[in-house]
C-alpha cells in the first residue's frame, strides 16, 4: 500500500457511497487494513480529502495550456468546459472540490493568466473572470449533482420544468464571456 493506492481507493469509495459516507473507517475496511495505518499517509481526514480533490482534478490539470495563437474566448470557454467535465467525472465532485485549496501546479494557472493578459484582457479582469467562471462552474455542477430528479423520494411538481443542466451551464458561460468581452472592448 502507498499514498497513491489510498487515494485511488478513496476515490472509488467516493463514487460508490458519496462524500457524506466516506470515512477513514470505511476506507480502511476497503483496503483491508487497520484504520490507524491510514494516518501514516494522511494525518487527518481533511488531508485525505485534499489529496482526493487534487487527484480528482487530474484530467483538468493536464488539459492543454493555451498557445499564443489561440483565441482567448474559445480557450476560456474550452478551459471552463474542461473544468466542468472533470467535476462531473466523480460522484459529488463539486462538493469534494469546493472544500479544497488548490495545491496543484500554480505555474499552470500563471500561464493561463499570462495568456489572457497577452490577449489584451487586463490582469484584474482576467483574475476576476477566472474566479467567476470557476465559482459558477462549481455551483452549476453542485446543483446538477444534487438534482437527482424523480426517484429521490419526491415527485417533481407538474409545473416544475426539467432543467437541462448543460444548456443552463452554456448560457451562463456565454454571459461571463460576453460580459468580459464588453468590459474589455474585445
Amino acid at each position: 500500500m502507498n499514498r497513491e493506492v489510498v487515494v485511488t481507493e478513496a476515490l472509488g469509495l467516493l463514487d460508490e457511497v458519496g462524500l457524506d459516507a466516506v470515512s477513514t473507517r470505511r476506507l480502511a475496511k476497503r483496503l483491508n487494513v487497520e484504520q490507524p495505518s491510514l494516518y501514516w499517509y494522511f494525518r487527518t481526514k481533511k488531508d485525505l480529502l485534499a489529496a482526493m480533490a487534487e487527484a480528482a482534478m487530474e484530467p483538468h490539470a493536464t488539459a492543454p495550456l493555451p498557445t499564443p495563437g489561440d483565441d482567448w474566448r474559445d480557450w476560456f470557454a474550452d478551459n471552463t468546459r474542461s473544468f466542468r467535465r472533470t467535476l462531473l467525472m466523480r460522484r459529488d465532485g463539486a462538493r469534494l472540490h469546493a472544500g479544497s485549496t488548490p495545491g496543484g501546479d500554480l505555474a499552470r494557472l500563471r500561464r493561463k493568466m499570462d495568456f489572457l493578459v497577452a490577449s489584451g484582457v487586463p490582469e484584474r479582469d482576467a483574475q476576476m473572470a477566472m474566479l467567476a467562471a470557476s465559482r459558477f462552474t462549481v455551483g452549476s455542477v453542485l446543483e446538477e449533482q444534487a438534482d437527482t430528479g424523480p426517484g429521490d423520494g419526491a415527485e417533481r411538481p407538474a409545473d416544475m420544468p426539467v432543467i437541462d443542466h448543460e444548456s443552463a451551464f452554456e448560457a451562463g458561460l456565454a454571459l461571463i464571456l460576453n460580459g468580459l468581452a464588453r468590459r474589455t472592448g474585445m
